[in-house]
């Protein structure tokens, strides 16, 4: 049984990451459908939080059936990060886990994310300071290091536990990589088989299918795998690598009935949740995911993505219905 402080997951969890503009609470939803065992807010600034920022406040919204959740904050300074934690933690989250790994350039910019990785003693005080302010169990989520020949991983993960985090996630890459290139797992294994480690060690990166998942689960020992941009119009991947793992066997990608479900569930959770004009555009990153692989689909996706109302999505999708009915054969090796 793999366990976050109390928090039960199972023998082999599998994580949603998290991911900016994507993983709101209806995209969270419907991969807890198809899985997942343990999910987290985008990420949310500290400076945001302190601020009281509309757009930060509202990231901390969850609904009781995600559970277990966590919020994700990033910062870099010692003071706004607790103060950042103590906000969160009165959401009522099961975890506050710290973002030690966003590699983009307003994030690192600014001394957070990433940019902790080449200021390791400042990651070490600000996770301790976080774990000592909230009455949490505070996670990290990191990366190798900073660039190919900066990778402290192993030593990272050992201070961040002395400190006392309670899980720890490591996206196989480092930060000058940003998210090209393969994700080199085997720093990620060497963390999980260092005889000093006993907190759960969650491997994320390039799980692009259940195949890989359960591969990787067994080629490096780590207690749970953590899936986000291949989760992007494709939930299912949840559900595939959980069959996979407990009978041997592959499950059949869904037809085009239940990805058009799925969709609509997933738009109109959306709109109670943040509107429909807003809905239907951030939707367009998933669409073209959604229906990847199935022959000439292009004209559809296209018409999707541009489209600006739920009932001009629903007549496309009507379409659809008809047209790839009965032809899971039309499925592309894409």
């Amino acid at each position: 049984m793999v366990k976050i402080a109390d928090i039960e997951l199972g023998e082999f969890p599998l994580f949603l990451a998290p991911m900016e503009d994507v993983t709101d609470p209806s995209f969270r939803m419907i991969c807890k459908g198809f899985g997942v065992d343990m999910m987290y807010t985008e990420f949310i600034s500290s400076e945001g939080l302190i601020r009281d920022a509309a757009k930060s406040r509202k990231k901390l919204e969850f609904d009781e059936a995600e559970r277990p959740v966590g919020i994700q904050i990033f910062g870099h300074a010692i003071d706004s990060m607790i103060e950042a934690a103590k906000v969160a933690a009165s959401a009522n989250p099961d975890l506050i886990d710290i973002n030690f790994g966003c590699p983009v350039k307003k994030v690192t910019g600014k001394g957070a994310g990433a940019a902790l990785l080449r200021d390791i003693p400042q990651m070490v005080a600000i996770t301790e300071a976080v774990v000592k302010a909230v009455n949490l169990p505070v996670t990290v989520k990191t990366r190798l290091g900073w660039d190919t020949n900066d990778q402290p991983i192993v030593e990272v993960a050992e201070r961040l536990q002395d400190v006392g985090i309670k899980a720890l996630s490591i996206h196989g890459r480092t930060r000058n990589q940003l998210y090209k290139g393969e994700a080199d797992w085997t720093l990620i294994g060497e963390v999980k088989n260092n005889p000093r480690m006993h907190i759960p060690i969650i491997g994320n990166g390039d799980i692009i299918n259940a195949q890989r998942a359960v591969e990787w689960k067994k080629r490096y020992g780590v207690d749970g795998l953590m899936i986000g941009r291949p989760s992007i119009g494709n939930p299912w991947i949840f559900r595939e690598v959980r069959h996979l793992w407990e009978t041997g066997t592959e499950l059949p990608p869904p037809d085009i009935h239940e990805r058009i479900r799925v969709v609509k569930q997933h738009i109109l959770q959306s709109i109670q949740w943040k509107g429909e004009q807003r809905s239907i555009r951030e939707m367009r990153k998933h669409f073209s995911n959604y229906f990847r692989g199935f022959r000439n689909v292009k004209p559809y996706r296209m018409r999707l993505v541009t489209s600006n109302s739920f009932e001009e999505v629903e007549n496309i999708l009507a379409e659809m219905a008809v047209v790839y009915d009965g032809a899971e054969n039309l499925l592309a090796n894409a």
